[in-house]
């Protein structure tokens, strides 16, 4: 190990604990309802996701209830994942004409995407299409994260309750995406990302294949690494 390494582990770790009391303070007001800077931004939008699925945020579901709802809401998930990949070429947003993906490895990209692992046992520009990539497992990596802080609110209400209430499920988690951390994390690195001139749009950028000096055209947004140019074997 290295000095910088043992630096940045030391770095890393002042900054969690910095941040657990403020940040702790912050997502107990998010989940209990109360009013946060980000309210008068992000209020209206919960509101609204309320309004359309008929939620009752006031409303506390028994934890067996909240927990039935969780799975089966990972079960939603689930078949959009798989269903996405298994038509992706008759769906649109596939300029690169990408063919439908094998039964086995949609149900374990499914799986692992759901369950907040993210494996991916293929290379994504060159299998899936703009949409499979933007609808069926970015939004997943916000909502299998906000489901995990859900569940894990829920945990702590049980430990910290008498009762066996812990909440509505279908509150927690719009919470969780809007104004809890995975947002306001997701946009910060958005404009980092962005400030470094990494766009991310549809578009593809050609690079230089590192075995021939063939052009290739990836179908990936310009942020990706499959996008940045590399330098064929011969030139290096």
């Amino acid at each position: 190990m290295t000095v910088i390494g043992w630096i940045q582990i030391i770095l890393y770790c002042a900054i969690v604990v910095a941040l657990v009391k403020p940040l702790g303070w912050y997502m107990t007001r998010v989940f209990n309802g109360e009013r946060t800077f980000l309210t008068p931004v992000l209020r209206p939008l919960e509101s609204g996701l309320y309004w359309i699925g008929g939620v009752d945020e006031r409303r506390e579901q028994h934890w067996l209830t909240y927990s039935v709802s969780m799975l089966l809401f990972h079960v939603g998930g689930f078949f959009i994942i798989y269903g996405l990949m298994r038509l992706q070429a008759l769906l649109p947003f596939n300029p690169a004409g990408q063919s439908a993906v094998s039964e086995d490895l949609s149900f374990n990209t499914a799986v692992s995407f759901i369950t907040n692992t993210n494996w991916q046992n293929y290379g994504g520009e060159s299998t899936l299409s703009y949409l499979v990539q933007m609808l069926g497992l970015t939004h997943q990596n916000f909502l299998s994260a906000a489901t995990g802080i859900a569940l894990a609110v829920a945990l702590i209400r049980g430990f910290s309750r008498s009762s066996m209430r812990t909440g509505l499920s279908s509150a927690n988690t719009p919470r969780s995406t809007s104004r809890s951390t995975a947002m306001a994390i997701g946009n910060l690195y958005t404009l980092c990302i962005g400030n470094r001139s990494c766009p991310c749009q549809e578009a593809r950028s050609p690079v230089s294949s590192t075995r021939t000096e063939t052009p290739v055209c990836p179908p990936a947004p310009l942020a990706s690494p499959a996008n940045w140019p590399v330098k064929s074997a011969a030139a290096a």
